[in-house]
């Protein structure tokens, strides 16, 4: 995928190479690129504007739901407004849908070179700053957050509201809000935790790659 370092070469063909300073080196480089891809500032700025997105183009859907919850009481200009905002809103779910599923098909590839890359050799200094634990941490607790105001407000709203208070426009608006809070949360969580656990790997013993870890060892 563009954007991102090209797969490594062969094992065999990567420790051919006599400057093993060179190879490491290169070895960190790409690392190092790809652990910001996975955690990074900009991916996590990215992850929140499309959040963001998605919940903008919600809200216009749900006020859509209530220009068409009213009935036949509803008159034509609050029908007409109604319509306009569920198209946007439509329109505005559409790429942030998108580019949330395409992230994290960017991202499971993002992990995978890390792997065949990070498998070629050891150097403990780099393999440590895989770990990146504000940033995992940042990660971790601002999904957990996500998924706990999303499943609030599903349960929340679908709680407190009644007929006289919005009825089911309300509901299906709030649950459809939380919902997606709580799968981006899902998202993330499983991204710090996966990130996590596969930097505890690598750096766990230098040198060594075991194989109950899912990582080859080098030979």
């Amino acid at each position: 995928m563009s954007n991102l370092p090209p797969p490594p070469p062969s094992p065999a063909e990567f420790r051919s190479r006599p400057d093993r300073e060179a190879r490491l080196a290169e070895r960190a480089l790409v690392l190092d690129v790809l652990g910001r891809r996975l955690l990074g500032i900009g991916r996590l700025t990215l992850f929140l504007v499309w959040l963001l997105l998605l919940e903008f183009g919600w809200g216009l859907v749900g006020i859509a739901l209530a220009a068409f919850g009213g009935g036949g009481g509803a008159d034509p200009l609050t029908l007409l407004f109604g319509l306009f905002c569920g198209i946007a809103g439509i329109c505005a779910l559409t790429p942030a849908v998108w580019m949330t599923v395409r992230g994290v098909l960017r991202d499971r590839v993002a992990r995978e070179r890390l792997v065949q890359w990070a498998v070629l050799d050891s150097d403990p200094p780099t393999d440590a700053r895989l770990r990146a634990p504000v940033l995992s941490a940042c990660w971790l607790l601002l999904s957990f957050a996500l998924c706990a105001t999303g499943l609030w407000a599903s349960f929340a709203v679908a709680a407190h509201t009644t007929r006289d208070n919005g009825g089911y426009p309300l509901v299906v608006y709030g649950m459809g809000a939380g919902l997606g809070l709580w799968i981006t949360g899902l998202i993330g969580l499983a991204k710090a935790v996966a990130h996590y656990r596969l930097a505890i790997r690598l750096t766990g013993r230098p040198g060594v790659r075991s194989t109950s870890s899912g990582l080859p060892r080098p030979e």
